[in-house]
């Protein structure tokens, strides 16, 4: 399985690849913008991402603006209903109102506070049903 790591903070982009990496073939991007073009190349070779782990404040393009985009790739390129990738969405804020539209207007599948941990990275795993 193929995951995507959008987070502009090096550190948070090493520990989740280090996690990650026990059970996906892990790429990063340091920006929204870099992962949706990153994430547009995937699907056009045919070799689509199964997870995305993103943050929602980024420069360039931030994460709820990234997964929109990414949502509309999926549609556009007429990704079958379940077989979307599964996104989880980190902050470190405790804002709801970030949190929501991350679930609503993005479309995630799960969302973690930083810092980040194992722990936090499984459960999400969990929940979005890529991990038992």
């Amino acid at each position: 399985m193929r995951a995507l790591i959008v987070e502009d903070d090096m550190a948070s982009r090493i520990i989740l690849a280090k996690i990650l990496s026990e059970q996906f073939e892990c790429d990063s991007a340091e920006n929204g913008l870099q992962g949706v073009e990153m994430f547009k190349n995937a699907l056009q070779d045919q070799e689509p991402y199964d997870l995305i782990f993103m943050d929602i404040m980024m420069p360039v393009m931030d994460g709820q603006s990234a997964l929109q985009a990414i949502r509309e790739l999926e549609d556009k390129n007429k990704v079958p209903i379940g077989k979307e990738v599964k996104a989880v969405m980190t902050t470190a804020l405790s804002d709801t109102k970030n949190v929501t539209e991350a679930f609503f207007s993005g479309q995630a599948d799960a969302y973690i506070s930083k810092p980040v941990s194992r722990e936090k990275i499984l459960n999400a795993l969990k929940e979005v049903r890529l991990v038992e």
